[in-house]
């Protein structure tokens, strides 16, 4: 059984609104309908909450089941803005490219549209930086910044060389 009908039969047996039991844990009546429509999971403090307001256990609440579900989903929603960062590049390298062969320096306008691009989805890729060690951030953040360095680095030169 799936989190949100698991958190939709417990409050039901007790008799409460979404409201009422928003109050309790002290989160919002917009958070536990997000959460019962499976378009949102409660932070670890909330499920704290839940366990011991319906007195059970967090494993009894989230089965492993609803925490592979979760994990899945991060992975997948990593791997599309990966995808998306990766064309961004490629856009951003094949405009670049046409700019200078071509001589034509407003295509150097989309190039810096598209690294802008790759620097947000690269950075959305990444599903938690806060629980990330210190030495895997900056590796994480220079890796970055080097290809967005290489890609305005490039872009000037080129824009100064056609102009």
């Amino acid at each position: 059984m799936k989190l949100c009908e698991k958190l939709i039969k417990l409050r039901r047996e007790r008799g409460l609104t979404q409201e009422e039991l928003a109050a309790r844990i002290f989160v919002t009546r917009t958070a536990v309908s997000k959460w019962e429509n499976d378009r949102g999971y409660p932070g670890i403090d909330s499920l704290k909450l839940l366990a011991k307001f319906y007195g059970i256990s967090l494993d009894e609440l989230v089965s492993e089941e609803d925490v592979a579900a979760v994990r899945r989903d991060k992975e997948r929603r990593s791997r599309a803005f990966y995808w998306c960062a990766a064309g961004c590049l490629a856009a951003a390298a094949a405009f670049m490219l046409a700019a200078g062969l071509a001589k034509i320096p407003w295509l150097f306008v989309p190039s810096a549209v598209f690294t802008l691009g790759y620097v947000a989805f690269a950075f959305a890729s990444k599903p938690s930086l806060s629980g990330m060690p210190r030495a895997r951030f900056v590796r994480y953040i220079a890796a970055r910044a080097v290809v967005l360095a290489i890609v305005v680095g490039v872009t000037i030169t080129e824009l100064v060389r056609l102009v």
